[in-house]
């Protein structure tokens, strides 16, 4: 079609409305009613001819025609955006028997039996937006962010086709506010199509669609977003005026009304009445799961009705009527093509299986832990056999079951190795233990290992300091233990491959930066055998300095609460070799300050002792047990009968159940909260 771009402002003002109308119905047939009648060159064209309009008359363009879907200057930053209310997220349940706990739980907090419909969604694997609209207009886009202050995406969301920028409100007046909370989501289809482009220019490619979602959202440049066919999908209604929020009283209500405003939502979502129902909804996706276009990981079931969804509340920071019904994780076959040994900080022999690389939830896995004999007993695991490998939470590889039935008759038995396999000493295996070990105290790997150990996060916490950085100082002979690392300059560095002035004086800085620590920190970075956090802490407490640590008895060490012959035996002999007492001479040569401490040995919470699991939302949980020593409790990373409180935050896992199981006290966050005060 021709047409005149010389027309008057009159006759370009008609031909603009007409083209934005037929342009947004367009956008509105594809992303919310999953049709279209044209095909995209045609829709194209349509947006060209309008783009060519509003070059030659710019003062009639305005902020919610469809060419303002460009990207605008690269950002230094995103600035913040405290959300209205708090973007929560779910719990989740993983079997009929945990969905029917959820109902019982949330039955019994309302005080009666829940008759209503459930409305089933499919559970998104994406990125929560938040999406502010004034006077029909969309001012406003922010990320979760920590649930209550988020960050300004607009200008990347801007550009999302699926997101309209102008609400529709033909049949009535747009709210004065409206805010939409929904998921941003990359298709596999685009996901599949820009990862081909990076391989072709040798660059990395992503993982999975979420993480590369995840990453466009938050470019500062919003050009690659635009690049990037991001979709969206709305899920509710958190805050509006007028008519809009009184007509919201079902969840299915909800949905409706998103899709009459433009806004696409999942067209596979729909309420059911009974639990039979949601079993069926959450079977029919687990099995067709990969029919779709996009990936998610479970279902999304709520209460129906929205009053008493609200009345229902929220716990921490997950409300009690709606709950994430998770698929089992992903299983995948592969073979073991050999059984490899890894020595650790401890000389501890690892037996690691080397896999035939497979595809388990979009991450290639390789390798997955055997952890010691026992377990290669107890699966009858051999050299070629296939196996069905998980992973764990989807993220730890593991190897969940043998196929003995595909055996060929050329598979190998594994034997753990009488020598190390990296210094070629002699393995040894301690009387009723499981674990074989390296005796070489020099053993390199031990070493290296160690070193690993003192700089990771709960150690020293040396920022940007990790393992490959450490293996290239212990490659080119710059350190060779962790002391070492106290002694580096910056020139020294400039030699290493990849390494230039700049990043040189970062890591530098970065060491230089933690030249000193508390006692506690400083104990367990030392990497001595069955001495973990809480054991630290507890040595710390006790003997307030190094020195005392150092020349105790073994009578002086078993007066420390929890420490027994085992533990007390392990920290002499670490202290009497000969190794070990040149290391810390060296920390102390090297102007390395050991704080002292005096630690709390009494308060409110003097003989309790706690399990912190979960997230919590106004803490870290890290912080949540210095609030726990600061008040003379104890905190331990394992539920027994001896445990006094679990402190679960959102999803809590298997601790949880143990504490049920033992009848441990379980505490959510504000339960926490009134204890501490």
């Amino acid at each position: 079609m021709r047409y005149d771009l010389g027309m008057e402002k009159a006759k370009a003002t008609g031909r603009i409305a007409k083209l934005r109308e037929l342009i947004n119905r367009y956008r509105y047939q594809y992303h919310v009613l999953d049709k279209s009648e044209i095909s995209d060159d045609a829709l194209d064209s349509l947006k060209k001819e309008l783009f060519d309009l509003e070059i030659q008359h710019p003062e009639l363009v305005t902020p919610d025609s469809p060419t303002q879907r460009v990207a605008g200057e690269p950002l230094e930053g995103f600035s913040k955006v405290q959300h209205p209310g708090r973007m929560i997220s779910l719990n989740d349940v993983f079997s009929e028997e945990e969905f029917r706990a959820w109902l019982e739980r949330l039955e019994n907090y309302l005080g009666h039996s829940y008759t209503g419909a459930f409305y089933c969604d499919l559970k998104m694997d994406g990125l929560a937006i938040e999406l502010r609209y004034e006077n029909g207009l969309l001012v406003q886009a922010s990320t979760r962010g920590d649930g209550s202050i988020g960050e300004d995406v607009t200008q990347n969301i801007k550009t999302v086709d699926a997101v309209p920028l102008r609400l529709r409100t033909d049949t009535q007046k747009a709210p004065g506010t409206l805010l939409v909370r929904g998921e941003v989501f990359l298709k596999k289809s685009e996901f599949e199509r820009i990862n081909a482009q990076l391989e072709k220019s040798d660059e990395k490619k992503y993982a999975n669609p979420r993480n590369l979602a995840a990453g466009t959202i938050r470019q500062l440049d919003s050009a690659i977003t635009a690049g990037r066919k991001l979709s969206f999908y709305g899920y509710s209604i958190v805050g509006s005026d007028g008519a809009y929020g009184d007509a919201v009283v079902t969840h299915t209500t909800e949905y409706e009304m998103l899709r009459s405003l433009g806004i696409p939502v999942n067209p596979h979502g729909h309420a059911v009445s009974t639990i039979t129902g949601v079993m069926e909804f959450y079977h029919q996706w687990e099995k067709n799961r990969d029919t779709l276009d996009y990936e998610f990981d479970g279902t999304v079931i709520s209460i129906d009705d929205n009053d008493t969804y609200r009345t229902a509340g929220v716990i921490g920071k997950a409300p009690r009527g709606a709950v994430a019904f998770k698929f089992a994780p992903r299983h995948a076959q592969t073979i073991i093509e050999d059984i490899i040994v890894q020595v650790g900080r401890t000389g501890v022999l690892t037996p690691v299986a080397v896999l035939r690389p497979v595809n388990i939830g979009g991450t290639t896995v390789s390798r997955a832990t055997l952890h010691n004999m026992d377990e290669i007993a107890r699966l009858g695991v051999k050299i070629g056999d296939t196996v069905i490998v998980g992973r764990a939470g989807d993220v730890i590889p593991d190897i969940i079951r043998v196929l003995p039935e595909l055996r060929t008759g050329k598979e190998k038995t594994f034997k753990m190795p009488k020598h190390c396999p990296v210094c070629d000493e002699p393995v040894v295996q301690s009387e009723g233990q499981v674990a074989f070990r390296c005796v070489n105290i020099e053993c390199p790997s031990k070493r290296r290992e160690a070193v690993y150990h003192f700089a990771s996060r709960h150690a020293l916490n040396i920022d940007g300091v990790g393992p490959k950085i450490i293996d290239s100082l212990m490659d080119a002979g710059l350190i060779k233990d962790s002391a070492d690392l106290y002694s580096l300059e910056a020139s020294a560095l400039e030699n290493l491959d990849r390494f230039g002035s700049v990043s040189s004086m970062n890591v530098v800085e970065a060491i230089r930066a933690r030249r000193s620590a508390p006692l506690h920190r400083f104990i367990y970075g030392l990497g001595i055998e069955h001495v973990g956090e809480q054991t630290a802490r507890a040595l710390a407490t006790h003997f307030g300095t190094l020195k005392r640590l150092r020349d105790a008895s073994p009578e002086e060490l078993k007066a420390v609460a929890d420490i027994g012959p085992v533990v007390s035996q392990s920290i002499i002999h670490w202290f009497s070799l000969s190794f070990n007492q040149k290391l810390l001479d060296k920390f102390l040569s090297a102007g390395f300050e050991i704080q002292s401490e005096q630690g709390v040995t009494s308060g409110p919470l003097s003989g309790k002792t706690f399990v912190v699991t979960g997230t919590l939302s106004g803490m870290s949980r890290d912080e949540a047990k210095e609030k726990i020593r600061s008040r003379g409790g104890t905190v331990s990373e394992s539920v027994s009968k001896k445990t006094s409180y679990l402190v679960a935050g959102d999803s809590p896992g298997s601790k949880r159940e143990k504490a049920q199981k033992f009848g441990v006290a379980v505490l959510d966050e504000e339960g926490f909260l009134k204890l501490l005060s």
